[in-house]
């Protein structure tokens, strides 16, 4: 791979924006990077200005899907200094969606250094304020202008990024989908695709209508055990015991989720990944021993889910301000963004 051409924007957006005022997923930075694959190779690598992009309506991946991508952040650290949590494990991620999709791999060292790169361009737009960050979010689609179904020979690599608050701004309300099913052994569950976020679309809108957030999606061929949210994954704190469902074929192996597992077991909780059914949840529940329920995930980082819909009842879960483990991990994660907390495992990659 050749080095990175930069061109810079003429004038920036940023002082049309208030930083400190900003709305999850609207706005974004002045630059892009992106590359090219075609004739076996990516090339072409470049930092150019944010802006549209030529799109053809024979593209293929309009049409079948043929697309991944990430979700990661930047942020200020109290020493000043402009960080990325754990970029390393995105790009591997993203690598194995790609394979799964029939997508060329890229490398991801060269990838981490063009973000850095292009980061450091635009880290005047890293929010410098409690709980905003930088969204960085990698895509990668298929080019090749056709009709019919086979794997693309061309495709675009872009990473953009977008100044953002928090995604939620309370808890969730969550209602256990009973019917229609995100992913499927066999399937492409695990991976980061397109697809299955339009496929969650339609039965979510259905639970909003019924006055919830989100949904919890159970497996597809019982709907009897746990899987993970719309835009996270799920764990629950039964009797100090921390349980998620154990990542597989149908599950996104979430990078947070990773996270919040390594810091429980390094501060010596119980964990355990394994099935998890609905009637487990719901018996600890009306046990008195469910003490927490919350989601993991880049854009929400620890969401708290203050009710659970299950059969037609909405049930109360216990007080935020009682959860001792959730609450505590979300300070500590924290913490190590903004560097006032020891990075023992080596999660921060500090860009410039």
């Amino acid at each position: 791979m050749s080095s990175i051409k930069i061109e810079l924007a003429k004038q920036s957006k940023l002082h049309e924006l208030d930083l400190e005022h900003i709305v999850f997923g609207h706005e974004f930075s002045d630059h892009m990077f992106m590359m090219d694959y075609y004739d076996g190779a990516w090339k072409d690598a470049r930092i150019v200005p944010f802006g549209p992009v030529s799109v053809s309506p024979a593209f293929l991946s309009l049409h079948y899907a043929q697309s991944i991508f990430e979700g990661l952040k930047a942020f200020y650290t109290e020493q000043g200094e402009v960080v990325i949590f754990r970029p390393q494990a995105n790009f591997k991620r993203l690598n194995i969606s790609a394979d799964r999709m029939c997508i060329p791999q890229f490398d991801e060292a060269f990838v981490l250094d063009a973000l850095k790169q292009l980061v450091n361009i635009d880290k005047a737009w890293v929010p410098n304020v409690k709980g905003a960050s930088l969204y960085i979010r990698p895509i990668i689609y298929a080019t090749d202008e056709f009709i019919g179904v086979k794997p693309s020979s061309t495709y675009r690599f872009i990473i953009f990024c977008s100044p953002v608050n928090k995604y939620y701004d309370a808890p969730v309300k969550v209602k256990i989908e009973e019917h229609y099913t995100r992913a499927a052994a066999g399937g492409v569950g695990f991976a980061k695709t397109a697809g299955n976020y339009a496929a969650s679309l339609y039965p979510t809108k259905l639970a909003q209508k019924e006055g919830f957030d989100q949904l919890i999606w159970t497996d597809a061929k019982e709907h009897k055990y746990i899987e993970e949210s719309g835009t996270m994954n799920l764990m629950v704190n039964i009797g100090g015991t921390i349980i998620t469902p154990l990542a597989g074929d149908t599950i996104l192996s979430g990078i947070t989720r990773d996270t919040v597992l390594k810091i429980a077991r390094d501060w010596g909780m119980k964990v355990e990944e394994r099935n998890l059914s609905v009637d487990e949840v719901m018996a600890a529940l009306h046990a008195g021993t469910l003490l927490e329920v919350f989601g993991t995930g880049t854009a929400v980082t620890i969401c708290h889910i203050s009710h659970i819909g299950y059969q037609g009842k909405t049930y109360e879960l216990p007080a935020i301000e009682n959860r001792d483990f959730s609450n505590k991990v979300n300070d500590h994660l924290a913490n190590i963004r903004k560097g006032s907390e020891k990075d023992k495992f080596g999660w921060i990659e500090k860009v410039g």
